[in-house]
């Protein structure tokens, strides 16, 4: 859809891991469906996964600072001001650059910036919360503003409305079994095996990492076969028998679609994005939560465990034992995994990105 009058520039806020990029990354193209013409601008860092994935998408990026928000008092807390009022200028400098006429922010460390640079412009501001629990920045960015989405109904922001998470569409138009031949010949596996994707997030996991590492062999000798995503920077070399099912070491999947379409079973952390993916696609998973934080990934995957479309796994049990007595066994089971499978697609939300879509344009629309 095409409006008849439509914001010209747009200003996207996020970065650091593919829990913000990713939903930065779907508005950005759903703006472009909508809007001809528009001008989408990403804000991030230049260390975060955004540096990468945001131009390769084809969309222009700004840089800031990273500025972290200590929670604790310590020297960082002393050089906070001087670090914010450096990243706020950057932001400004890219709002008044692009001639932005709404500022998106996904929160994490890029958000604040643009929040306070945005409201000195009285430019609309929009946030999107991915996590059940909601962070410091867009805690406090939602004071300022009262077009606030999130992807869980639990989640507590003055004023939101919950629309689910923003998902690209190479997601939620994924035919896995069309997609399966190409995705098996992309990563090497066999067809006739069970296959589990293995995935720490963009960052990995070393725990599961390291589990799966003293499981590698016997998940080969019986007939299992396993993409690992270990994350960037992990060094992982499993030792598994020549004769066996494949195991797949990748640091990192540019084309998640491709990992989804060639798994029958997942293993992953339950950060609000890869929850929202799995079951967008009908995935049945393991997931593993966080053990540091405030807790949101253990609430990100409560839902989807309730409903029977994944099991939740403490950190600390995530051991080879573990594996050996549990995926296993799972990973081969077609009837549990069928039963598995329909309850998280039950689940599933497709069209967030066109909701956020709709919240820039109310916004848009409040400034004239």
């Amino acid at each position: 859809m095409i409006a008849v009058s439509s914001p010209t520039s747009v200003l996207l806020a996020g970065g650091g891991s593919a829990g913000h990029v990713s939903p930065l990354l779907a508005l950005a193209d759903a703006l472009v469906r909508r809007h001809r013409g528009i001008t989408v601008t990403a804000l991030g860092t230049q260390v975060g996964l955004e540096a990468r994935l945001v131009p390769a998408r084809g969309f222009d990026l700004r840089y800031v600072p990273k500025v972290p928000l200590p929670r604790r008092p310590s020297t960082d807390l002393l050089r906070l001001p001087g670090r914010l009022k450096e990243a706020v200028a950057a932001a400004g400098r890219a709002i008044d650059e692009t001639r932005a006429e709404v500022v998106v922010g996904f929160g994490g460390y890029v958000s604040t910036p643009a929040y306070l640079a945005a409201r000195r412009r009285r430019i609309p501001i929009v946030i999107h919360e991915q996590n059940a629990r909601a962070g410091l920045a867009n805690r406090l960015g939602a004071r300022w503003t009262p077009y606030v989405a999130t992807t869980f109904s639990r989640t507590r922001l003055p004023g939101a409305r919950r629309i689910g998470m923003p998902l690209r569409r190479e997601i939620t138009q994924l035919d896995r079994a069309a997609t399966r031949p190409e995705a098996l010949d992309h990563f090497r596996l066999e067809a006739d095996r069970p296959t589990v994707l293995v995935t720490g997030g963009s960052l990995g996991a070393q725990r599961i990492n390291d589990a799966f590492a003293a499981s590698a062999e016997r998940l080969s000798r019986a007939g299992v076969q396993v993409l690992h995503l270990t994350g960037l920077g992990k060094d992982f070399t499993p030792e598994v028998p020549d004769v066996g099912a494949p195991y797949r070491v990748v640091p990192y999947a540019d084309q998640m679609e491709l990992a989804y379409a060639a798994a029958g079973l997942v293993v992953a952390r339950s950060g609000a994005n890869t929850v929202c993916e799995l079951t967008a696609v009908g995935l049945p998973a393991v997931y593993v939560p966080l053990p540091i934080g405030n807790g949101e990934q253990r609430l990100n995957a409560s839902e989807v465990v309730a409903a029977g479309g994944g099991i939740l796994v403490e950190d600390a049990a995530m051991t080879p034992e573990w594996v050996q007595a549990h995926v296993l066994p799972l990973a081969t089971d077609d009837e549990q995994l069928a039963r598995m499978t329909q309850a998280a697609a039950r689940l599933g939300e497709r069209a967030a990105d066109e909701a956020l879509a709709d919240l820039v344009d109310e916004a848009w629309g409040s400034r004239r």
